[in-house]
């Protein structure tokens, strides 16, 4: 079968595993040609660790000159008579098989990071079989939905306001077009559902879940990733119930700090720069700022993706000849450095207030925004045959 990308609005209703395959690939081959990482961790959990930047910390970390061993938990699902299954597996597999073309450990685990039954999987196995404790834990999770642990019932979040609506424009990628959009005030129970689903309890709960069963090494590190921006985006963003959110994530950090400080471990959130990925694309009115903000990184040479953000990160601020990560004056680990710039703001500002839903193709980096869009799905990759045929079969046979 010939695999076409199906995008319903800002969601990709197909993958492509040979373009999975070779972004994996370019990724791998990115941070084997920087400069290598040292002192790095060698026993690595990271939950959610299939795409974005949970994917990305896990390729720096195990070919970025640590040659971590890793455990990766992501909700994904495979082939079946759904369709092709979700990007996130395929990266899976391939992960896991270039890792082990290096002697390296990539275990996978497919299922609700929730849950007490993957958390008791996830345990058993660093006990049984990945040296009995790990050296570092990534929290990288994206989601809009989390259960209450005690009853079961969902929390939902909501990308809200907190106060006046805020109307701003947002892309249709499926349709190329730029949008006006209201984007309403959160309810105060929207606004303690968003806390829960996207703020820090979660990770909390892994780490005192892992630390209660003795898995945690000497010294082990923990690390969030979070984002803020800059003040042209605070009304939609920090000043919403996803500012809420993250304060609530950057203040967990502190309580975790606690909970390791018996072990020597430290817990920090690195807040990272602004980039489409999975989740940044359901972010209403945010798109003009992102468009503007690739076209000028790019003509100053300092954009980044999520690999070049995560072998940085790793390379320079926690890891290296550092006996602690480099952190601001809030203890937050900032690679969101290069976007915050200045001179880099004052250039985006001016572009921002160019755009409108004519001509944002050609003044902002639509043409960047959207390659990264398909290429999350394994569309739109150089060197991939897009209309060689593919054995649904064979794909069913893959297993992560």
């Amino acid at each position: 079968m010939i695999i076409e990308p199906i995008i319903k609005g800002v969601i990709a209703r197909t993958a492509h595993p040979i373009g999975c395959q070779q972004a994996i690939l370019n990724q791998i081959k990115y941070v084997q040609n920087e400069k290598p990482m040292t002192n790095g961790a060698k026993k690595v959990l990271i939950l959610g660790a299939s795409s974005g930047f949970g994917l990305a910390s896990r390729i720096s970390l195990a070919f970025g000159g640590a040659t971590s061993d890793t455990i990766g938990v992501s909700f994904e699902r495979g082939p079946s008579e759904k369709g092709v299954g979700t990007a996130g597996w395929y990266n899976n597999i391939f992960f896991r098989e270039e890792a082990e073309k290096r002697g390296l450990i990539a275990k996978n685990f497919v299922g609700d990071a929730f849950s007490r039954a993957t958390r008791e999987q996830v345990i058993n196995y660093i006990k049984s079989e990945f040296g009995g404790t790990v050296d570092l834990v990534i929290y990288s999770l994206a989601t809009g939905v989390r259960p209450n642990p005690e009853t079961g019932e969902l929390w939902r979040s909501s990308i809200k306001t907190i106060g006046e609506p805020v109307i701003g424009p947002t892309i249709n990628i499926e349709t190329d077009t730029m949008e006006q959009m209201t984007v309403g005030s959160a309810t105060q129970e929207e606004i303690v559902a968003t806390e829960k689903v996207m703020g820090g309890e979660d990770w909390a709960s892994w780490i005192s879940i892992l630390s209660d069963a003795g898995v945690l090494g000497q010294g082990c590190k923990t690390l969030a990733y979070s984002y803020i921006g800059p003040k042209s985006t605070y009304p939609i963003y920090h000043q919403g119930t996803l500012g809420r959110a993250k304060l609530h994530l950057h203040a967990t950090a502190d309580d975790i700090n606690t909970k390791l400080a018996d072990i020597g471990g430290t817990a920090h959130v690195s807040v990272c720069k602004a980039l489409v990925t999975k989740a940044s694309v359901y972010i209403p009115a945010f798109s003009p700022y992102i468009l503007a903000l690739y076209k000028v990184m790019k003509a100053n040479g300092v954009h980044e993706g999520c690999i070049e953000q995560m072998q940085r990160l790793f390379s320079e601020r926690v890891y290296g000849n550092l006996s602690t990560p480099i952190v601001d004056e809030q203890g937050l680990i900032r690679i969101d450095d290069w976007e915050l710039d200045a001179e880099i703001q004052q250039q985006v500002d001016k572009l921002v207030d160019q755009i409108t839903a004519d001509n944002f193709t050609t003044i902002g980096d639509y043409a960047g925004y959207k390659t990264d869009f398909m290429q999350l799905n394994g569309f739109d990759l150089p060197n991939v045959d897009y209309q060689a045929d593919i054995n649904f079969e064979t794909l069913c046979q893959m297993k992560p």
